[in-house]
């Protein structure tokens, strides 16, 4: 291996910024696109399961902004070079309760990006939902348009590798690597079952990318994902204003490969919170966050890397995640009944 980094000229041999390029390249082209993942998910149940939709009574808008794999250093392949990035997502939902829809509507818009790809999509979601036993059981299907940019004119095929740095971007005869960058669009739907008891617990079930619809233009399609989710909430029974709120979420892509992660929340009147959490794998997370006036949340999440991207030698210190939400009610007043007659006069 010592021999090979002597052969390549050091303009070419990006340490980083290489492998996670060539990463994203296998993974897209042979496994396809995965859902992205939040530190927030007790949170954010709208983004895996569209059943949620409505289901708190509130009209809901939340944001999240996720900067994965802190301090990961990225070296570009040419000296003034775009060293393409670490991933990053941003993602906002909308969702409310619609009593003449006997549910509730949702919208999810997200936007990824990782290394030279920039993915975004936009799913509105539509829930229909019933009494059952103490809680309510909803169904819902979602419409989902994803957008797939793959940027090549910084990337480097093995043509490339002559030891010339005036080689132009993109100039080797590799069809991913042409000096253009690559665009299309792709459609899905997803599905969800969720059942919750309000102030107790909540389960969820869902399948995203049904289809599993593919691009061949960029040589990806969608991975079929399914999501179980699950929390509780529980309240001490000499100080009520403490409730401990444990949550799981186990996701797997083509129902093969499967992921967990857990947390538990310690939170005060519906007013403060923190805890702790862990993805398998992955990350030990700690969470907290406030509640202004019980209309606005706004919460932060660190992630403390766990696998080989940790500490040290230029690798991650960590991943951070911002959470804000809005949420509130319209009360429409009744309007009085009207009362009409004619006046009667006794003598």
């Amino acid at each position: 291996m010592a021999k090979l980094n002597r052969q390549i000229p050091t303009w070419i041999v990006t340490k980083k910024a290489l492998l996670l390029a060539s990463f994203v390249l296998l993974t897209t082209s042979a496994i396809a696109q995965n859902e992205g993942q939040y530190t927030h998910f007790m949170f954010n149940r709208l983004s895996y399961n569209p059943a949620f939709a409505g289901s708190s009574g509130n009209i809901s808008a939340t944001v999240l902004y996720r900067s994965q794999w802190l301090g990961l250093t990225l070296q570009a392949p040419t000296p003034g070079a775009d060293a393409g990035s670490v991933p990053s997502d941003l993602l906002f939902s909308f969702d409310m309760p619609v009593s003449w829809l006997h549910g509730g509507i949702g919208l999810n818009f997200t936007s990824e990006k990782i290394g030279y790809h920039n993915n975004t999509a936009i799913g509105l979601d539509y829930a229909f939902r019933i009494y059952w036993g103490p809680g309510t059981l909803a169904a819902a299907l979602e419409a989902n348009l994803q957008n797939y940019q793959f940027n090549t004119s910084d990337l480097r095929g093995s043509g490339d590798l002559s030891g010339d740095p005036s080689a132009g971007a993109g100039s080797s005869s590799d069809p991913l690597v042409s000096g253009r960058d690559v665009s299309d669009f792709i459609f899905d739907v997803s599905t969800g079952l969720y059942y919750q008891v309000p102030g107790l617990y909540y389960v969820g079930l869902s399948v995203k990318n049904l289809l599993g619809a593919k691009s061949s233009t960029l040589n990806v399609h969608n991975t079929r994902t399914l999501y179980i989710m699950g929390g509780y909430e529980y309240s001490f029974p000499y100080n009520p204003s403490f409730k401990i709120k444990p949550s799981v979420l186990v996701k797997g892509g083509n129902f093969s490969v499967f992921q967990a992660e857990a947390a538990c929340l310690l939170d005060y009147e519906n007013i403060f919170w923190a805890g702790l959490g862990y993805r398998w794998g992955d990350a030990v997370n700690f969470l907290a966050g406030v509640n202004f006036a019980k209309i606005l949340q706004v919460g932060v999440a660190y992630d403390l890397t766990s696998s080989k991207l940790g500490f040290g030698g230029g690798r991650s210190i960590g991943s951070l995640e911002l959470y804000l939400n809005a949420a509130f009610q319209i009360t429409v007043p009744k309007r009085p009944p009207t009362v009409s007659g004619s006046t009667i006069y006794l003598r």
